[in-house]
Parts: structure tokens; C-alpha cells; sequence
């Protein structure tokens, strides 16, 4: 009885084929990769050939000690799972570049690899350290000249595998297409892809120190300069008595605390307000009147006495007024003013 737990290895080709075609709709797709739906099949594609990978991993296809003409027709496909994952992961928008770049290097490098071990590719997988003895003209000129011949090659021969796997699919999708197509199909297919792998190996490898270079900009951007702290300002609790000075001293000990009379005495120590002990010097102002009571405003009080003096016909007060008339009359307002006139 088989254990429920191993994965059936009847959908590995439902899922890969599910996986593909997700992968072909997200590169003729005319939205941009970060569109949300995009993003959606990107990841639902991925997670395809993640469960096909780990199928094709219980089943034990592929074997070091084997060449490509022992491997069935159809178990070819399945040299594409990691260049597949790759090229998805390339295509994420969402998480840490560095990261994603990384993840996608593994991928290539183990495509090409599972290649090399089956004779399909010679990619160089040493590491091309930088060179420390500087290279003359001639020399830089001459690797330019290789690199750029060998770009323009790659160019031409990803060219007509595109041309040649556009026929063979046509053939591919006639019902009674038989083996030889089938293979010639698969094997075309791998050939594309290991020249896709390398380029984007290439360019992972001249992105890399653009990522690191941002990142270091990053940690060397200044901070902006803390501001100066500023020295809070400390408030005062004005209680009504020695009571509540207790009660409000005990719940704030960080605070200064002080009675309505304390905080009355400071102020006429700080000479904010008027010491009641001694007399007052120059004009009063309000407070100061009314601390002595004293009102300073007395035009109505005067107005009302006046007119009492007046309703009761006092005689001094009329003959004065008599004697006021009469000085204006001789007297003229002007007369004795010459304005500056010899």
C-alpha cells in the first residue's frame, strides 16, 4: 500500500504544463511586471514548479552517471524547472533585490550545471576574479573585441533556436507528431534556455556591485542633525493651603509646590507685585488701588456732586459762575494773542 505521504508522481506533468503555460501568458503579457495580476502569476507559476521540482526529486530522474540519450522524451522538459524558477524570480517585485538576484543565480547555476553533466553545455563555472596586474590597451581592446563577438554570436544562435522552436511547436501540437519531433523539440528548447541562463548570469553579475554600491550609500547617508534638546519647562502647582501643598507635593515630588500666600510673597519679593507695608511712590496703578482701596476713577463722583450743588441754587456757586460769565465777556478767547505779529 503506497504511504499517503509521498506525492503522486501522476500530476508531475499536469503541473508542469500548468506552470508553463502560466509562464508563457506572464511573457507575452502586455502589462507591466508589477501589475498586480502579474505579480499573482508570477508567484502562482513558481509555486507549480516548486511542487513539480520536489515530484521530479522523490522520482530520482535525473542521474550523474547517465548522458542525455539514456533520459526519456518527455522526462526532458524537466531540465528547465530550475532556468524556469530563475527567470520568475527575476520577475518579483516585491522583497530585497539583493535577495531576489541571489535566489535566481542558484537557479541558473544549477540548470547550467545539471547541462554540463549531461553534455549539453560547457559553461565556465570558475570565478573570474578581478585581474590585479593592470592590462594594456592591446589587451583591453582584444577582451572587448572576444566579449563582444561572443555577445553578437550568442545573439545569433538564441536567434535561430527561437526560429526553430516556433516550427517544432507547430509540429509538436499535431496529435500524431511522433517521437523524434517530440525530442528534437525538448532538446531545442533546453538549447534556448542555457543561452538564456548565461545572459542572465551576466547580468546578475554586473548588477551585483550596483546593489552593493546603493547599499553603501545608504549606511553613508548623513543623518539629519539631532535637534537641540530643548529644556522643558517646569511647571508650578498652585495649591490653595498647606493641606492640598501636602496632598498635590506627594503626587508630584518632581514638581515646586507652593501655598496661594507663598506664591504672593515671591512675587512681591521678585517686585512683581506691590509690598503692601510700604506706601505707595508716583501714580497708583489699578492693582495698587484696589489692594488700598482706593478708587482712582472719581469724574462720575465729581459730575454727581456738581449737579447736586447746582439743583440746590448754592450761592457761592452761582456768584462764582456770574463772575466766570463776566471775565469771558471782556475777555475774549484769541485777545492777547498776536500769532507771532510786531
Amino acid at each position: 500500500m503506497a504511504n499517503s505521504n509521498e506525492p503522486d508522481e501522476t500530476n508531475l506533468p499536469t503541473l508542469f504544463n500548468q506552470g508553463l503555460d502560466l509562464y508563457n501568458s506572464i511573457c507575452n503579457s502586455n502589462e507591466p511586471t508589477n501589475s498586480p495580476p502579474v505579480q499573482s502569476n508570477v508567484k502562482k507559476a513558481m509555486s507549480l514548479f516548486e511542487q513539480a521540482t520536489r515530484l521530479v526529486s522523490f522520482a530520482g530522474i535525473f542521474s550523474t552517471n547517465e548522458g542525455i540519450e539514456e533520459v526519456a522524451t518527455n522526462d526532458l522538459q524537466y531540465f528547465l524547472l530550475p532556468a524556469l524558477l530563475g527567470s520568475l524570480s527575476l520577475k518579483l517585485t516585491s522583497g530585497e533585490r539583493k535577495e531576489i538576484i541571489n535566489v535566481a543565480e542558484i537557479y541558473f547555476k544549477d540548470f547550467l550545471s545539471r547541462c554540463n553533466d549531461y553534455g549539453l553545455s560547457n559553461y565556465d563555472f570558475t570565478e573570474k576574479k578581478e585581474q590585479k596586474k593592470p592590462q594594456t590597451e592591446l589587451e583591453e581592446i582584444t577582451v572587448s573585441v572576444n566579449t563582444r563577438a561572443n555577445k553578437i554570436q550568442r545573439y545569433k544562435e538564441q536567434k535561430e533556436l527561437k526560429s526553430k522552436l516556433a516550427d517544432l511547436k507547430t509540429n509538436m501540437e499535431n496529435e500524431h507528431a511522433d517521437e523524434e519531433i517530440k525530442r528534437d523539440y525538448f532538446l531545442t528548447m533546453l538549447k534556448s534556455f542555457i543561452h538564456e541562463a548565461v545572459d542572465e548570469l551576466n547580468s546578475i553579475e554586473m548588477e551585483k556591485p550596483i546593489l552593493e554600491y546603493m547599499a553603501n550609500v545608504k549606511k553613508d547617508e548623513k543623518k539629519p542633525e539631532p535637534k537641540r534638546p530643548v529644556t522643558p519647562l517646569k511647571p508650578i502647582i498652585i495649591t490653595k493651603d498647606e493641606v492640598q501643598k501636602a496632598v498635590f507635593g506627594a503626587g508630584y515630588p518632581s514638581l515646586p509646590t507652593m501655598t496661594v500666600q507663598e506664591f504672593y510673597d515671591k512675587r512681591v519679593k521678585d517686585g512683581i507685585f506691590p509690598d503692601p507695608t510700604k506706601p505707595p511712590t508716583g501714580p497708583m496703578s489699578l492693582q495698587q488701588a484696589a489692594l488700598a482701596g482706593v478708587e482712582l476713577n472719581c469724574e462720575e463722583k465729581e459730575a454727581e456732586e456738581k449737579e447736586k450743588i447746582v439743583e440746590s441754587d448754592d450761592p457761592e456757586y452761582i456768584e462764582r459762575m456770574r463772575r466766570m460769565d463776566e471775565f469771558k465777556d471782556e475777555h475774549r478767547r484769541g485777545w492777547g494773542n498776536r500769532a507771532n505779529r510786531s
